[in-house]
């Protein structure tokens, strides 16, 4: 796989309060794979520039990266790492050393430098990092996720440039259980719906009824999205096709537990996998997985039903991550969007590579 790192960092003072950010970005797609910030304290702009380039390089490596396109508007970075420059401040030796160290473990590494204006996720990232560090609230941390059209008819192709006929997703999300009234970390665990959940896949199901052409009902394989699942597929006459990427993420030793508790029980683990998609909980398995997963289960039900209306059943994760997809925004998504039981959204995903998101969050049947 090959991917683009875009990283940056910055320094109030110079030496300062300073920060990193850094994205990494399928090379073909352009979407974002990945994302990583961090304060850094009391230091010079030049050394959270290489803390930028070090934490998209590792993120890179977790993603299973072959070859790596680093992108920075630090002249200095790019040209010491390409070997053009010497690395003599004694301050950036160990850093150079540590980004050389995993550059080390792809197969191919570029440098380039870009303008800042071509930089600027990077740097918000960065900025953000810096906010937080000083107790203020960021413009990217106080902002919602990005709009996105309600039902209605298509958008005109010329708005995006999108051709083609999309494979349209209906995103189902499977009804209450006796976990998710507690507000429970819900996986792998199997808790069968409730008499509430129930009701709440038979409005579901009479509202998938409406929809005319469904090519296939596909669903998580845990009992909650199966049962969803096949109320949706006995009102459209179609059999429920099991894929087994749709299935939620694994909160390992979370499982079962409230927020509190899990915070309570590895308070230092549940900060950071709050903050960095690539932290799985104990023994269990981290967003990034999931991306990765999700990712190929889309493009295996495009490939088998491309150009149709596909309803999938699923779980808030992969959900979200098939929204976030469609939206090529980063995983900051995950922890802003809400969706609730028995919720649907709708995702469009064109044989061009564009996409749109028609719905989200929508509960008008339950009502």
């Amino acid at each position: 796989m090959k991917v683009v790192v875009e990283a940056d960092g910055g320094s109030r003072g110079n030496p300062g309060p300073a920060g990193y950010g850094a994205v990494v970005r399928d090379a073909v797609s352009g979407e974002v794979l990945a994302e990583r910030y961090g304060g850094l304290g009391h230091v010079t702009n030049n050394v959270a520039e290489y803390q930028g380039l070090i934490a998209g390089l590792r993120a890179a490596g977790e993603l299973g990266a072959e070859s790596v396109e680093v992108r920075m508007d630090s002249k200095l970075v790019v040209e010491q790492m390409s070997g053009r420059w010497q690395v003599k401040h004694p301050s950036m030796k160990p850093l150079a050393a540590e980004a050389r160290g995993l550059a080390a473990g792809f197969g191919q590494v570029g440098y380039s430098w870009i303008p800042r204006e071509r930089n600027k996720d990077a740097d918000r990232l960065a900025n953000r990092a810096m906010d937080e560090q000083a107790g203020v609230a960021s413009a990217a941390s106080a902002s919602s996720a990005a709009p996105v059209a309600s039902s209605g008819q298509a958008a005109p192709a010329s708005w995006s440039g999108a051709g083609g006929t999309p494979t349209r997703f209906h995103l189902l999300r499977h009804g209450q259980t006796e976990l998710s009234v507690g507000r429970r970390y819900s996986g792998r665990g199997n808790p069968p719906l409730t008499e509430v959940g129930r009701g709440q896949v038979a409005a579901a199901a009479q509202r998938m009824a409406k929809v005319e052409d469904v090519a296939a009902v596909v669903s998580s394989p845990l009992g909650r999205a199966r049962e969803t699942a096949d109320a949706v597929a006995s009102v459209l006459g179609v059999e429920v096709v099991v894929v087994d990427g749709l299935i939620e993420t694994d909160f390992g030793a979370w499982e079962g537990l409230t927020f509190s508790e899990a915070a309570e029980r590895d308070p230092e683990l549940h900060r950071r996998w709050l903050s960095d998609t690539s932290v799985a909980p104990p023994g269990g398995e981290s967003f990034d997985e999931v991306h990765q997963r999700v990712r190929r289960a889309r493009n295996e039900l495009i490939g088998e039903y491309g150009g149709a209306d596909v309803v999938v059943v699923s779980h808030v994760t992969p959900i979200k991550t098939l929204l976030r997809m469609a939206l090529d925004v980063g995983p900051s998504l995950l922890f802003r969007l809400h969706l609730d039981l028995a919720s649907l959204s709708v995702a469009e995903f064109y044989p061009d590579g564009h996409a749109s998101v028609r719905l989200v969050n929508d509960t008008s049947h339950l009502g």
